[in-house]
């Protein structure tokens, strides 16, 4: 169906290409619950058509990134994120893990479950801080982050050819250009912090310990310092702030942990330690430490 109406497109010029837009919005887009944003999303790049352009772009990148062929780096990296990727929020992709060698603090994802991760990085990591970086780049992808990107920046031309399976060269040009823009300069603010908690997120849940990313920061933190104010961390740059993100990766650590504990966890009005009392949002049913007042993601008022 989509190749004879690509063929009319040809053909027939503008009214056929207005029945290519009305026949791929009826037949490709969909509205979804995302798990990782915990919101309606509407996808017009499906994860076949996301996972073929992840593969063209990262022939790109690995033309400018050489990877590494330490073999013990590799297969660190591989067990830790295999174990992170299998309680993520979006288990719909094959995760591709790959060691850059560079010497740069830096790791990066593209859309199609490809991970990278710097062999300088993997160097002051330890295990537990790794998982962190990767849940961080795990969370980019279960967020459609870059794959929104593209929705957003390459108009429907090019969706329409990724569905279809016919997209020029100049079409896959545009796609590469925009997704080595956003590893230069990054994604949104918001869409990092939410990387970030989702990053303690899965470390919590595949049995890492979330603190990772705590002593992670601080590393990069004092990196920093000693190289001077001018040095090139990746990982920082286009990102909030660091001591913000220290702050709140405690803060997110401690409602990972409460609600983690779910239903073994049952608020008592009548105990005497208030540090043990717990607050309850009535909408999500999450809990929350007893100095909260409204829940962080939908606004309701706790209750006890």
């Amino acid at each position: 169906m989509f190749k004879r109406l690509s063929l009319c497109v040809v053909r027939r010029g503008t009214q056929a290409t207005a029945w290519v837009v009305c026949a791929f919005f009826m037949c490709g887009c969909a509205t979804i619950y995302n798990p990782a944003t915990e919101k309606k999303e509407l996808v017009l790049i499906d994860t076949p058509s996301e996972a073929s352009l992840g593969k063209v772009i990262s022939k790109q990148i690995e033309l400018q990134y050489p990877l590494s062929k330490d073999a013990r780096a590799i297969a660190r990296l591989d067990k830790i994120g295999e174990k992170i990727a299998e309680i993520s929020d979006r288990k719909d992709l094959k995760y591709y893990f790959k060691v850059v060698k560079d010497e740069g603090l830096n790791a990066f994802s593209l859309p199609g479950g490809f991970v990278y991760v710097n062999s300088g990085l993997m160097d002051i990591a330890s295990d537990d801080e790794l998982a962190c970086v990767v849940g961080h780049e795990i969370g980019h992808i279960a967020a459609r982050h870059a794959a929104k990107k593209l929705q957003v920046s390459l108009g429907y031309q090019l969706i329409m050819g990724l569905a279809l399976r016919n997209a020029t060269s100049v079409e896959l040009n545009r796609a590469v250009n925009t997704v080595f823009n956003l590893i230069a300069l990054g994604y949104s603010r918001e869409d990092e912090r939410l990387s970030d908690r989702l990053a303690i997120k899965y470390a919590l849940k595949s049995d890492f310990k979330p603190e990772g990313m705590i002593t992670f920061f601080e590393k990069l933190k004092e990196e920093e310092k000693k190289k001077g104010i001018n040095y090139h961390i990746a990982f920082l740059e286009s990102h909030p702030a660091i001591d913000e993100r220290i702050n709140n990766a405690k803060k997110e650590i401690d409602l990972q942990k409460i609600n983690q504990a779910g239903q073994e966890i049952q608020p008592n009005k009548e105990e005497k330690n208030p540090s043990k009392i717990l607050k309850r949002c009535p909408k999500c049913g999450k809990n929350y430490p007893p100095e909260y007042k409204f829940c962080t993601k939908d606004g309701a008022n706790l209750t006890q």
